[in-house]
């Protein structure tokens, strides 16, 4: 029998396929990983009260051929595993009321802005606005759901200060345009992993063409060795697997730093521009000009 596709869930057991001892063997390996992938057979069998053969017969249950078989499908298995199969609802969790979410919620919002700005480099963020101020055409790449989110935010801040801007979450579109464009073009990329392979091959494709790109990343990640100015945002993850990533906040701060450099690098062109745009919300939506610019 095949190895299962996906051995941690396999060891969690949460189907109850496992019998008792086999049950006490999983919970060993899941307990201590860096020990059930060096150990010998002997030494699980010791840890975990059993005899070797009981060890054997574990593995092959979980579809490995053999104890050595099951130690390198698990050193294979990818350690994302623990973290999702035993939620931590001790911190902004299910178990908690809606005032202690809401207070975890917020309290590492501002946590990561704050660690996004200690560690901002203010040079690279003038040096992003001047390329966006002199661009003839800005194009904003991202994909899946955080930075298609970044990207159209991009789009959204830089219209309204008269830059010619469009934004793409497709892979293949964003080829298209990559290949399209000139010299006078200048690419934003967003990743929060920095390990989007089409982003960077984009980038590549760019380099190529001398069309300059901006990435809002992970600073040493592909993404940003492939982009010429990073932006870079390195924020660690917490525990909770429920509470949305904090790292969203940075990056939005991150977008309104640029784009406010952007508006200070030309105010004549982008004071006109709001203008405009207010004047119409004004007329045909709001009545007066103490709401908020768009929706």
């Amino acid at each position: 029998m095949p190895p299962p596709q996906d051995l941690i869930a396999a060891l969690a057991d949460e189907e109850g396929h496992l019998s008792g001892l086999e049950r006490r063997l999983a919970g060993i390996v899941l307990e201590d990983m860096e020990f059930a992938t060096n150990a010998s057979i002997t030494d699980l069998a010791t840890r975990a009260g059993v005899s070797p053969p009981t060890v054997t017969r574990f593995c092959r249950r979980l579809g490995c051929s053999s104890f050595s078989d099951f130690k390198v499908q698990l050193a294979r298995s990818p350690y994302v595993g623990l973290r999702y199969l035993r939620p931590d609802t001790s911190v902004g969790g299910a178990a908690r009321g809606a005032a202690d979410v809401a207070e975890d919620v917020v309290t590492k919002a501002q946590n990561a802005l704050h660690q996004m700005y200690r560690a901002l480099d203010v040079d690279r963020m003038e040096e992003a606005a001047d390329l966006l101020r002199g661009a003839d055409m800005i194009y904003a790449f991202g994909s899946g759901g955080n930075s298609s989110m970044i990207v159209n935010e991009v789009q959204n801040r830089l219209f309204r200060l008269g830059c010619r801007i469009a934004a793409s979450n497709d892979h293949g579109m964003n080829l298209m345009l990559a290949a399209a464009a000139d010299r006078q073009t200048v690419v934003v990329g967003s990743s929060f992993t920095g390990r989007n392979a089409e982003l960077v091959r984009c980038f590549r494709l760019l380099a190529d063409r001398g069309v300059r790109t901006i990435a809002l990343t992970q600073s040493g990640s592909p993404v940003a060795q492939a982009a010429d100015i990073v932006l870079a945002v390195d924020l660690p993850e917490g525990q909770n697997i429920f509470r949305p990533t904090a790292s969203r906040f940075a990056y939005l701060a991150l977008v309104d730093v640029l784009a406010s450099l952007v508006a200070l690098a030309d105010p004549g062109r982008a004071q006109r521009t709001l203008r405009g745009i207010k004047e119409q919300l004004i007329r045909h939506r709001d009545g007066n000009d103490r709401q908020p610019m768009g929706d």
